[in-house]
């Protein structure tokens, strides 16, 4: 597959597609494809910054799906139909070839979350509370407060001018025998 990607003049298939979305244009065909290859063609040419490629690479995708949605919900001309069809066909290697280009200029998928044959990527994320997905003290998480543990702090009473601590009472003692337990106030 890579052979067959780097075999693919990305020139030569955008211009191939600009030009047949040039010819159905003025009929009931998608409004769209027309200006994505003209930027396809600028994408191309601009060797500067690899940001119009991986624009031009995204839309071209969303465009495949639009295709297909347009194709189903409008009827067409057999013979703008078959070259809407072309046109929708030549999407998939042109995708090819941009995405090869693209690592050719030191760029991958970084916005689609594909980098290479790498689908999953490493992690390097934390969520709220110092739980990590990359390990660490307790099975992976790890106290807000730093090392200090909690339960080793002492207790602190809030103090103020209208709070007032009352002694510890400690339960009365039943005095009568037989009661079972209970015990009467």
């Amino acid at each position: 597959m890579a052979e067959f990607a780097q075999n693919l003049d990305p020139n030569n298939l955008v211009l191939i597609e600009a030009v047949l979305s040039f010819v159905v244009s003025p009929f009931e065909a998608p409004a769209y494809n027309l200006p994505i290859f003209l930027f396809g063609i600028y994408a191309q040419e601009n060797s500067e910054s690899t940001q119009a490629l991986r624009l031009f690479t995204g839309m071209l995708v969303g465009s495949i799906v639009f295709d297909i949605i347009w194709m189903i919900r409008h009827s067409q001309n057999w013979f703008i139909k078959l070259l809407s069809i072309v046109i929708l066909i030549f999407k998939v290697p042109t995708f090819v070839a941009f995405g090869s280009a693209l690592r050719q200029r030191g760029e991958q998928f970084a916005g689609l979350g594909v980098r290479g044959n790498d689908l999953s990527g490493p992690t390097v994320w934390s969520m709220p509370g110092g739980f990590t997905s990359l390990g660490g003290s307790r099975n992976g998480y790890e106290p807000v407060d730093g090392d200090r543990d909690i339960e080793s702090q002492p207790r602190q009473t809030p103090s103020g001018p209208n709070i007032t601590t009352t002694p510890a009472v400690p339960p009365p003692q039943s005095t009568a025998a037989g009661q079972g337990g209970y015990q009467t106030l």
